[in-house]
């Protein structure tokens, strides 16, 4: 069963943020809300986490799995990324986007898009996302919680209990974020293609 915490989506409660980090050092999977929509996370190095995440979404080894990362200063450690690359995504961060970049050492090899060495990475505009990166000191790995037979992502922490119960340890719920996943770019080619449109606008980036 998976503990159910309700997080004040203004003011989260220290007490609740750092438990729910407790648990994800301990390897937790936890599904939490981010500016876009809800999504699935667990700790940077987890293979179980991984593992039950592609379970989950019934995702092949070809989904590009995302870093949610608190600051600059953590996503820079994960990506290659040029001044021009930078200044464009500075300007549209923290925001509902996903950023697709070649990988720097510090991400490990079974998160890698298998033939480009690229992941996503992003900085998300959501106090309770924020708060919780910040207790954790690191970035998250997520996915959105969107499962196979779905159309849209489901946007009730209720709901996420109720159906997911079984395979989640956590549910991280802060009301309703929205149904829209983030817009993705991918950079690694230098210039900005548009994977996906979504929460993000895409215009900056058109």
């Amino acid at each position: 069963m998976a503990k159910y915490f309700d997080v004040h989506p203004e003011n989260p409660q220290r007490r609740t943020i750092t438990s729910v980090a407790e648990s994800i050092r301990s390897g937790a999977l936890i599904a939490y809300p981010t500016d876009s929509c809800y999504a699935l996370g667990c700790q940077l190095g987890s293979r179980d986490g991984i593992s039950r995440i592609r379970s989950i979404r019934n995702l092949d080894d070809r989904h590009h799995f995302t870093l949610v990362c608190q600051n600059f200063a953590q996503l820079g450690q994960l990506v290659q990324i040029d001044n021009d690359v930078f200044r464009a995504i500075k300007a549209a961060t923290p925001g509902s986007y996903t950023f697709i970049l070649p990988a720097t050492r510090e991400v490990p090899r079974q998160l890698l898009h298998p033939k480009k060495k690229t992941v996503g990475v992003r900085i998300p505009d959501h106090v309770v996302a924020q708060a919780l990166l910040a207790e954790l000191g690191e970035p998250l790995l997520s996915s959105t919680l969107l499962l196979p037979d779905d159309g849209e992502p489901m946007t009730q922490g209720w709901e996420i209990k109720e159906r997911l119960d079984h395979v989640l340890d956590v549910v991280v719920d802060s009301g309703d974020c929205g149904t829209e996943p983030t817009t993705v770019i991918d950079f690694s080619e230098g210039e900005p293609e548009i994977v996906r449109r979504g929460a993000g606008d895409p215009a900056r980036f058109e």
